[in-house]
């Protein structure tokens, strides 16, 4: 994860405003960095492994904000470990200075409990020398990497105590809709030579009767330009035959546009539909859209087309 952009101007830091924030560092050097908002998430990690038979694409999200706030301490360790060695160094700096010249009236307002004096006296500028100007600004840089990534691992952290707060408090509710659905007839899938066999994929005959009633009807309503894939073994939905992907290119190659917009078409109609089909959620390009929440949430960057989403839809059923 990367820390909040820095603003252009600030890394281009006049040596009198890098030296005003060394001050204000040194100042406060001895002060400890306040822990998150006490928000424990190996805690929330026991609690979202509790609601795993109930939840499938919400504790997706969890587990990718989980993955935010592990970025983020390992992040925030490392930084923490150069600003406190460039704080050293800009001490140094201060002690170097009071052997060598003791402190004169240019030093002691730099090192001052109000450095915004600096700014009247020209001479403060030229004071120091470049590289350990460096080191000031260097200083100050990390300070607000710091601060920027300690806010945003705090925003997650915040972010996934309030998502499993509202799945517990959901979770009878999910439950009783997952046991209508299994108690209701689910439609037969045609067998009449209505899907073309160049829509079949791979786990065909696996899926579970509920999604494969989905898939068949997507591909009655839409056509399939590629093969739709439904089981694998795997840990997720498609090991569970719950699941299939509606493939827009093929090879991990980015869809064309008129396939982009037939994907955007799949997941509108699996969204306006998804209670009479039994949707549970749907992802494509890169967002998770679930049918207890009732909205598109952004997923993070997996790495390639095809793991965040980009050629093919996927549908979950319950």
């Amino acid at each position: 994860m990367t820390s909040t952009p820095r603003n252009a101007s600030r890394r281009a830091l006049p040596l009198a405003a890098a030296t005003v924030g060394a001050a204000t560092l040194l100042n406060l050097s001895g002060v400890a960095h306040a822990d998150p908002d006490d928000v424990d998430i190996d805690e929330l990690t026991a609690r979202a492994d509790e609601l795993e038979e109930t939840y499938d694409g919400e504790l997706l999200q969890f587990t990718e904000i989980k993955d935010r706030v592990d970025e983020a301490e390992e992040t925030l360790e490392e930084l923490e470990g150069r600003l406190e060695s460039s704080r050293t160094g800009v001490s140094a700096i201060a002690a170097a200075q009071y052997k060598s010249d003791g402190f004169d009236p240019t030093l002691q307002i730099v090192f001052s409990s109000e450095p915004e004096d600096m700014f009247a006296d020209a001479a403060t500028v030229n004071y120091l020398g470049e590289s350990q100007a460096e080191e000031i600004t260097e200083l100050i840089d990390l300070r607000d990497d710091q601060a920027s990534v300690t806010e945003e691992l705090q925003n997650e952290l915040s972010e996934a105590s309030d998502l499993i707060d509202t799945l517990e408090e959901e979770r009878e509710e999910v439950t009783e809709r997952i046991a209508e659905y299994e108690a209701e007839q689910v439609p037969e899938t045609p067998g009449d030579g209505s899907i073309p066999d160049s829509a079949r994929g791979g786990g065909w005959e696996q899926t579970q009767p509920r999604m494969a009633a989905i898939r068949d009807e997507v591909i009655m309503e839409f056509g399939a330009p590629f093969p739709v894939g439904c089981y694998r073994p795997s840990a997720d939905d498609h090991g569970d035959g719950r699941a299939c992907d509606f493939m827009m290119s093929a090879n991990g190659a980015a869809p064309t546009e008129a396939n982009r917009q037939l994907g955007t078409q799949i997941a509108d109609y699996g969204i306006a539909n998804a209670d009479r089909l039994g949707i549970k959620y749907i992802i494509w390009e890169q967002q998770i859209w679930q049918s207890t929440s009732r909205q598109w949430t952004f997923m993070n960057d997996r790495g390639d087309l095809t793991q965040n989403h980009y050629d093919h839809v996927h549908i979950s059923s319950y």
